[in-house]
């Protein structure tokens, strides 16, 4: 959760990888 706020406050060129890896941690 931490992670995906930092990566959010860098902008939202990585949104979509952020989705990606979020979708990823979860599943796993």
């Amino acid at each position: 959760m931490k992670t995906v706020a930092i990566v959010n406050q860098k902008g939202g060129v990585a949104k979509t990888t952020t989705t990606a890896n979020l979708g990823a941690c979860l599943a796993a």
